[in-house]
């Protein structure tokens, strides 16, 4: 049995990761940054002797790597590059220090690192014009995983933007599903034109397992539909769903200086190297949201 070391397993996305290489006949190894339950293992990416005894003591054959600093409007600036750049960079020399050769590393990347760009769809090759701190990080984070490409078989994964059952609150999508439940009868939000290719958590989750057992490394893959949704389509269906019209008031707080107006991605190369994209309809991964916030 494989054994693979999924870092931020706890976190939305590492829940349903770790699950599905789980059924998929992998021995899954948990790693967390604090307070590790039973089952699981210490990996604080800012600790580097604790990364080097982790990996030195369980020997992972690969590595899904998917901690992070991961909420845009997180107020810390500095612990973007503590965490993301610098984070991943102590795992990787950690996994060199213990002389291992796993068969495959994939690294979590972000589509936030093409920024606001000229083009309607965006592929791997558009250019990088990151517009945020977080976004910075990332691409930080890239051009140092890179430099290793010829040590280990790394592969970059930009997923899109993604939602699902379990994820915070905090977060956009979450946030609108909870209103609906809740029969709120008003919601505050920023830009309603603002247009994202959303893509459910299950979905991606397949991605990943797929891209592991690919044969594809050394290289970058978008992880998205390849078709966009606005806030306002969003709360169409969710009027639709929930059997009511919320009000929605626009708050210039929500409102971001140097916010990404429309975010869609190409899957071309995803579908080419993968066979794999996502399919759940958006209105379905809706559906489960608000009805495991009903029960």
């Amino acid at each position: 049995m494989k054994t693979v070391l999924i870092t931020g397993s706890r976190g939305f996305t590492g829940v349903y990761v770790a699950k599905l290489f789980e059924k998929a006949g992998y021995k899954v190894i948990r790693g967390v940054s604090h307070q590790p339950r039973k089952g699981e293992y210490q990996c604080d990416l800012t600790d580097k002797d604790s990364l080097n005894h982790l990996l030195a003591e369980i020997k992972p054959t690969g590595i899904i790597h998917l901690a992070a600093m991961s909420f845009v409007g997180h107020g810390d600036e500095t612990a973007f590059y503590h965490v993301n750049t610098v984070g991943t960079t102590n795992l990787l020399q950690a996994i060199d220090k213990a002389g291992l050769n796993p068969e495959k590393i994939i690294i979590a990347s972000s589509a936030n690192v093409y920024g606001n760009p000229m083009v309607e769809v965006i592929s791997e090759t558009t250019p990088l014009n990151p517009i945020s701190h977080y976004a910075v990080s990332k691409l930080a984070m890239e051009m140092m995983v890179k430099t290793w490409y010829e040590r280990f078989p790394i592969s970059i994964a930009r997923p899109f933007n993604y939602t699902g059952v379990g994820q915070n609150k905090k977060f956009l999508v979450p946030k609108i599903v909870d209103h609906y439940v809740q029969n709120k009868s008003t919601i505050e939000l920023g830009n309603l034109d603002v247009a994202r290719d959303f893509s459910d958590v299950r979905d991606i989750a397949a991605a990943y397992l797929n891209l592991f057992e690919s044969t594809v490394h050394s290289d970058v893959v978008n992880f998205c539909s390849g078709h966009t949704l606005t806030l306002a389509e969003i709360l169409e269906l969710m009027n639709e769903l929930a059997g009511y019209e919320i009000n929605v008031t626009v708050n210039p707080a929500f409102v971001r200086k140097n916010e990404i107006k429309v975010l869609c991605g190409d899957n071309t190369k995803m579908e080419q190297l993968l066979g794999v994209v996502p399919s759940i309809p958006f209105i379905k991964t809706l559906r489960s949201m608000y009805l495991a916030g009903k029960n």
